[in-house]
């Protein structure tokens, strides 16, 4: 899957250099902070949910595309995040990120040993397929993206033995994103096809359910300014392991877009029971560069 990742961000970038004219081929030509940032699985949107912008700040003749590091601190686990997205015309997002989920001291009271780590690589795609957010302010119209995101974990054996089906799964989404400018507020709805559990983190399907469950992610932001935004996320998760229950997470944030090369999000995060440890309230903390 990674390899036909690469093969394909090689041909379209082979493509995008044949057909470069004015204006250059990264032109950052959309507005500050519309382009959101990199979320947790790779793909640009909010801290948590994924929106229908295309990563980067690239117009539609142009390539945009991200770099991000994204650090969460629970009282029983750490999650790093770290990857890269590229933007294409303002059409299509390829995305890829590598987490870590590190069971630190916790490990010990599951029996697997503290500081135990799952790795789980994300490889994700999106097509705009109508609608812009910024541009379209006389309809009430959203911008519409469709995408897919491909996980495997790297913990197979140990995931069956918790009541995971598999150790790599798809997910599948349709995300809505309207920017209302007058008001400085943007609203997203994403409604995300998954047998993920925590994210994949905890494998795919289980002993309750291997079925594709739809779940909502739901974003709103306020721009303060034009380089502080505000706002909150919900997303809902499905149920899919007896030992463990899965519960939907929310986060209240502070983007800060120091200019369209450097972004840094702070937020605070509930994500509920994770893996039998309730009450699982913390810290998100990203850092973005791009174009």
């Amino acid at each position: 899957m990674l390899r036909t990742l690469t093969i394909a961000v090689i041909a379209l970038l082979a493509a995008a250099t044949a057909r470069a004219q004015a204006p250059p081929l990264a032109d950052s030509g959309r507005l500050l902070g519309t382009a959101g940032v990199a979320n947790i699985e790779g793909a640009g949107g909010g801290g948590l949910a994924t929106w229908a912008t295309i990563a980067g700040y690239g117009t539609r003749d142009a390539i945009g595309g991200t770099a991000h590091y994204t650090f969460v601190n629970l009282p029983g686990y750490q999650l790093h995040s770290f990857g890269a997205s590229i933007g294409l015309f303002n059409r299509v997002e390829l995305s890829y990120a590598r987490q870590v989920f590190d069971t630190g001291a916790t490990g010990r009271i599951l029996g697997i040993g503290a500081g135990y780590t799952f790795d789980q690589d994300i490889a994700g795609v999106k097509v705009r397929l109508f609608g812009d957010a910024v541009y379209d302010q006389d309809s009430l119209i959203p911008q519409l993206a469709v995408g897919m995101q491909y996980k495997i974990n790297n913990r197979g054996a140990l995931l069956r033995a918790i009541g995971a089906r598999d150790d790599q799964g798809a997910d599948f989404y349709v995300s809505a994103t309207k920017i209302l400018l007058s008001e400085s507020l943007l609203l997203d709805a994403t409604l995300r096809f998954t047998r993920a559990n925590q994210l994949g983190l905890l494998g795919f399907g289980g002993d309750r359910s291997d079925a594709y469950h739809p779940e909502f992610e739901g974003s709103a932001a306020y721009l303060l300014n034009r380089q502080v935004a505000i706002g909150g996320e919900y997303r809902t998760k499905p149920d899919n392991l007896g030992f463990a229950h899965e519960s939907n997470w929310y986060d209240l944030f502070v983007a800060v877009f120091l200019n369209k090369h450097v972004s840094a999000t702070l937020a605070y995060v509930d994500l509920g029971s994770i893996a039998t440890r309730k009450d699982q309230q913390g810290v998100y903390v990203s850092l973005q560069l791009g174009l």
